[in-house]
């Protein structure tokens, strides 16, 4: 964080100072400006590279930085008013309008401005990310043989072998496709699974990324009501009658947002119950390496007892790693996998051959199993914290479900609580929250929050966050 500082500072104040030199002038060397503002060569190369990238500085290797030269005037802007009646008319025939509303998944990938603290992120603080195994695999996989040339369009050998093993039961690494993380692989399973007007059937609520998904193919989201124990087997076959739906998406481990595990005696009926529908479950196992310390034995993906294939399962490096960390795996059997893997090479050819070699030594490195435990004991200890927060502060919010694995906590708002108001109140009361409307794919039974815990720099935030929170209750209240 503090060499992330020092780059904004170091170019905030060449940026100020660029006014001494004239178009094309040449800066100081990058040893004079290590020498003057007491920074490392890295930092001076970043924020120089910064400057670059605004189209201030110009570098040349072997010359040094200069100021560049004033950009020409900007034309006229364009009329894309057109744009409004040819994007009407293409869907005009769709059955499903293919409407895209990434709002559910922005809102988890924004970063929130200074001050406010992140109770809304997606994924891991950096001070929970393990950045130098990262670093340190990436480098030695830009070193193998062959690293920068074309991988196998199936991904490497090794790396399927390797989510292959974590699923376990009967799968190889042959029914195993390297994906560019969760979201890429869940995009090219509805593809392949439903045509545009199709229905699909989703737990509720659930990940507004998959429903995006779902609704930008011309998919029509149909909603199964889950509890505790997951998504309810009764509901779930009524609904496979009533649509004639050929997919069921689920998250059977640490659910997005309830937290919810399915249960044991559920797993068998999920699956039964699809496999008389003639029908496929995604198996989007996203946080399996979030689990929590107090956590307990897990129980296998569904995929582990599935022997006849209706199992497309989905899971990803990337929570547990970066943001930027995009490597999963998708895996199925029988004749979907050919039509799995032509959409993938027609959608993105193949994962960056560095970023599987890196994924390769990352998950090979003893610093992995190091870096899950503690990512184990650290969840714990902040999904503890919101709990006692919460419980203090805020004892009005309903808490139905403790999970113990994930990063987020979902609650439920008393009878006419309006949640989007909360939102923006806490917003100004500087904490970012998620608001649950977008987690239902209809209407929702009652208003909800989802707050992470895991987005924060540290358990002291989640109290600061807590209280803050509780300011904007009062104020809605």
């Amino acid at each position: 964080m503090q060499e992330r500082s020092s780059v904004a500072d170091l170019a905030e104040q060449l940026r100020r100072e660029l006014d001494r030199y004239s178009p094309g002038g040449k800066l100081p060397s990058s040893r004079s400006l290590v020498e003057r503002f007491r920074v490392s060569p890295v930092t001076v190369s970043r924020a120089l590279a910064q400057l670059t990238a605004e189209g201030l500085v110009v570098t040349r290797p072997g010359a040094g930085a200069f100021r560049a030269r004033p950009r020409l005037p900007l034309a006229a802007a364009g009329d894309t008013s057109w744009q409004e009646v040819a994007l009407s008319a293409d869907g005009a025939a769709d059955v499903v309008p293919r409407t895209v509303d990434a709002s559910g998944v922005t809102v988890c990938l924004a970063t929130p401005p200074p001050g406010v603290i992140e109770f809304s992120g997606g994924y891991p603080h950096p001070a929970l990310q393990p950045e130098k195994a990262m670093a340190a695999a990436l480098s030695r996989a830009g070193r193998r043989p062959g690293a920068w040339g074309r991988p196998p369009l199936d991904g490497l050998p090794e790396l399927r072998e390797w989510f292959a093993r974590q699923i376990g039961g009967t799968v190889t690494a042959a029914e195993v496709l390297i994906a560019a993380g969760g979201q890429s692989a869940l995009t090219t399973a509805l593809r392949a699974l439903a045509p545009p007007g199709a229905p699909v059937l989703v737990e509720s609520p659930t990940y507004p990324g998959m429903l995006a998904i779902a609704r930008a193919a011309g998919l029509r989201p149909v909603p199964v009501p889950a509890d505790s124990d997951g998504v309810k087997p009764a509901l779930l076959a009524d609904a496979f009658r009533a649509t004639g739906a050929r997919v069921f998406v689920c998250q059977p481990l640490f659910q997005n947002p309830t937290g919810a595990v399915l249960a044991p005696e559920r797993r068998p009926e999920v699956l039964r119950i699809a496999r008389e529908a003639g029908a496929f479950v995604v198996e989007d196992d996203f946080v399996r390496r979030l689990v929590h310390e107090d956590a307990g034995p897990l129980p296998r993906p569904l995929a582990a007892d599935d022997p006849d294939g209706v199992v497309v399962h989905v899971s990803s490096l990337t929570k547990a790693t970066s943001p930027s960390f995009r490597v999963g795996a998708l895996t199925a059997r029988g004749p979907v996998l050919e039509r799995l893997r032509a959409i993938q090479v027609v959608d993105t050819f193949f994962v960056s051959r560095p970023l599987q070699e890196a994924a390769l030594e990352l998950v090979g490195s003893p610093s992995w199993p190091r870096h899950l435990r503690a990512l184990s004991a650290e969840l714990r200890a902040r999904r503890d914290a919101m709990t006692a927060g919460l419980r203090l502060h805020l004892p009005e919010l309903a808490l139905p479900h403790i999970p113990s694995g994930g990063y987020h906590l979902w609650l439920r708002l008393p009878d006419g609580v309006d949640e989007s108001g909360l939102t923006s109140a806490a917003l100004r009361a500087g904490v970012a929250i998620t608001p649950g409307r977008p987690y239902f794919s209809a209407e929702p039974p009652a208003g909800h929050l989802r707050l992470s815990f895991a987005a924060v720099a540290a358990v002291g935030e989640i109290t600061e966050g807590v209280r803050r929170l509780r300011v904007a209750w009062d104020e809605v209240r």
